[in-house]
């Protein structure tokens, strides 16, 4: 049985690692085109492999192939047997060019994208739009209220923008569950931002997104330079994809993949460890999976410990990522 913690100081549980859903926008739209199309057939066997490692939680969104993802992470789970109640949903509404009137306004659409799932926890995606962080966090009280959804989170928030939400929701005596961030041992600024001290001051769970730095953790992508080109997406321009951020991360690597070998598992396994503990319970992880064995990998990253030492030799070799 799989470790299960509270999102901040909310009823909802989850484990460590969730899956990630943004593959799962069959290539459609701005947003969705970040990633290859992925047949029905490979969303079922992905989301198949996540339940059978012991994940429980998936989180998708709106912008995600404009409710494609939704659509096919429903199908999936239907798919593989669950129930509505059986595993923990979380989707986002698109802030962008709106205001926080359409919170309410596009709900119904993002149950009818679900298939029958009901939303466990409802997120702000971005931190943009044409409303107050407070008109929207009255918006999303009010859907916890009429008992639509269990909690609420945010996306891409700072600091200062985060303690704004968890003001505003705690005026309606709910609290903030979540901050959805990019972290991972190659992006660590959340912790000099401010970000990460604020979520543990105001009890609110960071849930990280590319916790893998988009794949550069596995260490394939040291192995084989040439991958970044075959792929779907921006990712080859990265700085971090090219020659000299390839030699700038892989002491790191070298050392996940040392660390891997003590424990049999493999250096992105390691990574997604060292990430859900090394702030206690503050941080859970969605990797996402293009694949069905890279859902089967992540889920393997609950299945270990790291000693204390193993965890301080990675965070010293990452401290130049903070």
């Amino acid at each position: 049985m799989a470790e299960r913690r509270p999102l901040g100081r909310t009823s909802v549980e989850v484990t460590p690692i969730g899956l990630g859903c943004w593959q799962f926008s069959s290539g459609f739209g701005l947003v969705g085109g970040y990633w290859e199309a992925l047949a029905q057939e490979t969303v079922d066997e992905i989301v198949r492999a996540a339940l059978a490692g012991g994940v429980d939680w998936f989180d998708t969104a709106e912008i995600y192939g404009r409710g494609r993802s939704e659509q096919a992470l429903s199908r999936a789970l239907a798919a593989s047997g669950r129930r509505n109640g059986d595993v923990v949903i979380a989707t986002k509404w698109w802030p962008l060019l709106r205001t926080a009137r359409t919170i309410g306004a596009t709900f119904d659409q993002r149950l009818r994208s679900l298939g029958g799932f009901s939303i466990d926890l409802h997120q702000v995606h971005q931190p943009f739009s044409f409303s107050s962080v407070e008109a929207e966090m009255d918006a999303m009280a009010a859907l916890v209220s009429a008992k639509k959804v269990r909690a609420v989170g945010v996306s891409n928030f700072s600091a200062a923008r985060m303690r704004r939400a968890h003001e505003a929701l705690a005026r309606h005596g709910i609290p903030l569950a979540s901050n959805q961030v990019r972290y991972s041992l190659v992006d660590r600024g959340i912790e000099t931002s401010g970000v990460l001290d604020a979520a543990k001051e105001l009890g609110v769970t960071i849930i990280a997104y590319s916790p893998l730095g988009q794949g550069l953790l596995s260490g394939r992508f040291h192995d084989d330079p040439t991958l970044v080109r075959r792929r779907v997406g921006p990712r080859r321009y990265l700085p971090l994809f090219r020659a000299r951020g390839l030699e700038r991360t892989r002491p790191l690597v070298e050392e996940l993949r040392r660390v891997a070998v003590g424990h049999g598992v493999t250096a992105a396994q390691v990574a997604l460890n060292w990430l859900t503990h090394r702030h206690g319970e503050t941080v859970v992880a969605i990797p996402g999976a293009s694949r069905p064995h890279h859902a089967e990998e992540a889920a393997g990253a609950m299945k270990f410990v790291l000693s204390p030492d193993e965890i301080g030799r990675i965070d010293e070799l990452s401290q130049s990522f903070r």
